[in-house]
């Protein structure tokens, strides 16, 4: 069993922003299928075959306490967490997927490590920068919690696609789309 965590921000507000790439994979890969809400593990968990979809409710920054609680529940070790965010480090439309490698700063990420006391879980890493060159777009902060528009979701979803099917083949599971 493998669990495959999407994060991202609770509410309407944060629906299609750039820090929520996370959610919108978990989405794409829970199709139409519907998640179920577990207080206990502070997420949203869809069970699906041998996948384990969540997205945590704990807001980014406190992730971290979400994954324990589901990893805790399923028995898992972290060779079978999957991690899904957004990151500034990488440009849009592009995606990666390492161990241990992450962006410079990412508070959802400091709270896994912080509540797994590990660094070894494989991340995939969504590309968010798509600022142009002489543009003010705010702090970090402002411009990964900006809306996206029609086209960079529709980019996105082409990139989610593509990370999937990588991932698909990594742990030869059957994802489809």
């Amino acid at each position: 069993m493998y669990l495959i965590v999407g994060l991202g921000n609770p509410g309407e507000n944060y629906e299609k922003t750039r820090h929520n790439a996370g959610y919108l994979f978990i989405n794409k890969l829970a199709g139409k299928d519907k998640f179920e809400v577990n207080r206990k593990q502070e997420a949203e968990v869809l069970k699906k075959g041998e996948l384990i979809l969540a997205k945590p409710f704990t807001f980014m920054n406190d992730s971290g306490r979400a994954v324990r609680k589901i990893m805790d529940f399923y028995k898992l070790s972290i060779e079978n967490v999957v991690v899904i965010h957004d990151d500034l480090d990488i440009a849009f439309g592009e995606y990666k997927i390492q161990k241990e490698v992450g962006p410079k700063v990412h508070n959802g990420i400091k709270s896994i490590e912080q509540y797994l006391g590990r660094k070894d879980f494989l991340r995939v890493r969504i590309g968010i920068d798509n600022r142009q060159p002489g543009v003010s777009y705010g702090t970090g902060a402002d411009y990964v919690l900006s809306k996206m528009g029609k086209e960079e979701l529709k980019e996105l979803d082409g990139v989610i696609e593509e990370a999937a099917k990588e991932l698909a083949e990594i742990f030869d599971l059957d994802i489809k789309l």
